[in-house]
């Protein structure tokens, strides 16, 4: 490998690492949180709660936990803090109960958690203040079916919805059509208390509801929307017919809907964004322009197939060379694409399958120069296996030639974790304790040009 790649290589890295430390869970809860005579003050908004009921849920939900507990003395505490997260993530803090459970399949360690948080909300009172702590994953880690509704029941259904090219905000919506907790089934709970949400965003264009399926506010999606996402993606004859019954007793009137927007209970609600992709892809332009590249951003909501966004992002970066690109170049985009399985599929994540795919689509296309292009998860985990992505090169396919891969074959097989790893091109950074969806980001070495 040439000097500039590897150059351009650790670049990318560092550009990526920017951006998760943008996301950096406990700094974010830390500057919202104030305590002082007049008592916990959350940005601008000031209360007098003499008991707050303090959760955290998601994949940084330790952090933001450790960060309230540091501000809050612990005799307004109403209850033992809980924070439910991933395995990964999973960081004992003293005084609080912390849990592991599933993701991104709910388990039955969720199931438990989630009670446990139930049992809390119902312990509320007029004048208390619930301080939740949001980051995303907490769909997952977080399962409370409605009645009738067995766990196995649901993983079934979320797990069809995975495979089959759906997007988070319509995952969510099927979800919340299932909970008791999300699309505002938390608030629900949590009344007559006070609820404040704190929330890290993974959700592209940072829509409230969308996040861990919106569970401190109002949800806009219904029942026959929900059923509409399964039809659309052709899993609505698949799905176990306790699911099936449920949605359609919803649509007909039968049971409730979730809260919207003029209902009672979201009155003493608030909630404050604490973190978001775009303040990560911000994060990771600065950190380009640091070491001199020039920056096109290529999209802060950049979605659908993963192989269709390689191919868009290569067509942009060869129309910069062909324009006559004079220095090193930066393309950074920040989202969440998606991948639909066939029946027989490998091993990889969406950023996985994105970089093998862009290494195809720059051979294909003619990408001259030397580039190096990097997309990974913020929170350090793409699908179930160690990698947080993948970071290719212009001598990727060279090194899969040689150790005689078919890289094509491979993408078609879905199979694009075992040909990184074949060709050292994983992103391995275990967990990050955060989680703003993924950053994509180029570098391009014009020929001849030298890094400066």
């Amino acid at each position: 490998m040439s000097q500039h790649l590897e150059t351009l290589r650790q670049d990318a890295i560092a550009c990526f690492q920017a951006g998760v430390a943008a996301a950096d869970p406990y700094a974010a809860v830390k500057r919202q949180l104030q305590f002082n005579d007049q008592g916990l003050q959350i940005g601008e908004r000031c209360g007098d709660w003499q008991r707050i009921h303090l959760m955290a849920f998601g994949k940084a939900a330790t952090a933001m936990l450790n960060a309230a507990m540091d501000v809050i003395p612990s005799r307004y505490l109403a209850s033992t803090p809980i924070a439910v997260t991933n395995d990964e993530n999973l960081c004992q803090l003293e005084n609080a109960l912390v849990i592991a459970s599933g993701h991104p399949l709910p388990d039955q360690r969720g199931l438990a958690a989630a009670e446990t948080i139930a049992q809390q909300l119902k312990s509320g009172q007029s004048g208390d203040l619930v301080l939740c702590l949001i980051s995303g994953g907490g769909s997952a880690l977080l399962p409370y079916p409605v009645a009738g509704i067995s766990l196995d029941d649901k993983i079934a259904t979320t797990q069809l919805l995975l495979s089959s090219g759906a997007n988070i905000n319509q995952i969510n919506c099927v979800r919340k059509h299932c909970s008791q907790l999300k699309g505002g089934g938390l608030a629900r709970l949590a009344a007559p208390a006070d609820l404040h949400a704190l929330i890290l965003s993974d959700v592209l264009g940072d829509d409230l509801s969308a996040i861990a399926s919106g569970p401190c506010v109002a949800d806009p999606s219904t029942f026959a929307d929900a059923i509409a996402v399964l039809n659309q993606y052709a899993v609505w004859d698949k799905i176990p017919t306790s699911v099936k019954q449920h949605l359609q007793a919803g649509a007909a009137g039968l049971q409730a809907e979730t809260p919207k927007a003029d209902a009672a209970i979201f009155a003493n609600c608030a909630h404050t964004l604490v973190g978001s992709n775009a303040i990560s892809v911000d994060a990771a332009v600065n950190a380009a322009k640091q070491k001199n590249y020039q920056i096109h951003l290529i999209s802060q909501a950049l979605t659908g197939e993963a192989r269709l966004a390689a191919e868009t992002i290569t067509k942009q970066a060869k129309q910069l060379l062909e324009n006559g690109l004079e220095q090193a170049t930066a393309l950074i985009a920040g989202g969440e694409t998606t991948v639909s399985l066939s029946k027989q599929h490998g091993q990889g994540g969406r950023n996985q399958e994105l970089a093998l795919a862009f290494a195809l689509s720059a051979d294909e296309l003619g990408l001259n120069g030397e580039w190096c292009f990097l997309s990974a998860g913020t929170d350090g985990r793409d699908g179930p296996n160690d990698a947080a992505g993948g970071i290719v090169d212009s001598q990727t396919l060279q090194r899969l030639k040689l150790a005689r891969i078919d890289a094509k074959h491979q993408l078609n097989q879905h199979n694009s974790y075992p040909t990184l790893q074949a060709a050292n091109d994983l992103l391995v950074t275990g967990a990050t304790g955060t989680n703003v969806a993924d950053l994509q980001i180029l570098l391009l070495l014009p020929n001849n040009q030298k890094i400066t």
